[in-house]
């Protein structure tokens, strides 16, 4: 099937039959959806930056015992912040009227929240399962750890949400550009800049990125239908990566209350927040959102903000919990993993049969 793709370098490259990519989402992701996209001929990945080590290592084993073959992981190279007692009791403050009307306890120890960044431990654990390729958000970790993930032979990728992040990508190793447009949801990929009034749509960002470096561009953001993926095409991507729609599948593991938001909210219902972690993602927004609005610079550092709402979630779900989503949350479907992965290519095809045609 790979002849009939306008562009086979992504294939060429990670060796899979269909220029998709099952992003790693850590809210949602499961191994039976890594599992059934890699079946179906995507690139499977597997989110890693909310996995212990132990757990990391267990849903490795099973994609390895399951065939899942190439296979990507996926880390955050963010830098761990420092301790801050003011800002945090500060933020809990702006949060007390909300524990009084829930009756969450105030005063108990606030949760701890939590994300891994890469590290020596973790890429160990690399070494040791070789997956085919290892994907980094937030940049890329440093040199040393770098070479040893490209010593395993590992085809190295990172998201780029301007043009001056992807030339400084392929600058420093990756062998492809993953071009997260502002329609993406989740946490925005920024590293060289956290001004959001300079983040691009995927429309404008994929040619220019495409002409500015000589490796594989893959497109991400708002593509939800074949539409989406011949646009990129068109645009110069090689590939895409498609996050929301394998939200809305059986496979996701994700809330009731985050599932009913998939099924009834419209794009214009998302919105970047930095509330829930202290880094700017896209979500579908709630009532957390609206009352303290998405962006408040008393949001700790990444990634401590979270620990605070934990409490509230656990009283209101819908209301405090992050429902991630990219723009593309209106184009809804009824598949499996694997049935959205097999649709969305043969659908492309047809599309660009007809264009040929």
């Amino acid at each position: 099937m790979s002849s009939t793709w306008p562009d086979t370098r992504i294939l060429d490259l990670l060796g899979i039959d269909l220029p998709i990519i099952q992003a790693p989402m850590a809210v949602g992701t499961t191994t039976a959806m890594v599992i059934a996209a890699s079946k179906a001929g995507a690139l499977g990945s597997l989110p890693a930056a909310a996995l212990t080590l132990e757990q990391l290592r267990e849903a490795l084993t099973t994609l390895r015992e399951a065939g899942a073959k190439p296979l990507n992981v996926n880390f955050f190279c963010h830098q761990p912040p420092a301790v801050d007692e003011a800002r945090e009791r500060r933020w809990k403050d702006l949060l007390e009227p909300y524990y009084r009307e829930l009756g969450a306890d105030f005063d108990a120890p606030t949760p701890v929240s939590n994300r891994a960044p890469f590290n020596d431990d973790a890429c160990k654990v690399i070494e040791e399962f070789r997956p085919e390729v290892v994907s980094f958000h937030f940049g890329l970790p440093e040199k040393s750890l770098l070479e040893r993930v490209k010593a395993t032979g590992a085809k190295v990728l990172s998201s780029a949400t301007t043009v001056e992040e992807a030339v400084w990508l392929e600058q420093h190793g990756c062998d492809a550009i993953i071009a997260m447009g502002i329609e993406a949801g989740g946490h925005r990929g920024l590293f060289l800049t956290d001004d959001l009034n300079t983040q691009i749509g995927l429309m404008a960002l994929v040619p220019q990125i495409v002409d500015a470096v000589s490796v594989p561009v893959i497109a991400a953001g708002g593509i939800g239908d074949a539409r989406g993926i011949v646009a990129a095409f068109a645009l110069g991507a090689s590939a895409v990566q498609i996050g929301t729609a394998y939200l809305l599948t059986p496979e996701a593991n994700v809330t009731a209350s985050h599932h009913h938001a998939l099924r009834t909210a419209q794009a214009s219902e998302t919105a970047l927040t930095n509330l829930f972690t202290g880094r700017p993602a896209r979500g579908i927004v709630n009532r957390v959102m609206r009352e303290l609005g998405a962006i408040n610079p008393a949001a700790p550092a990444f990634p401590t903000s979270g620990g605070a709402l934990m409490p509230l979630k656990a009283k209101d779900e819908a209301g405090f919990s992050n429902l991630w989503s990219g723009q593309a949350v209106g184009l809804r479907h009824n598949f499996t993993s694997a049935e959205l992965t097999s649709w969305l290519a043969a659908k492309t095809l047809e599309q660009l049969g007809r264009q040929r045609g």
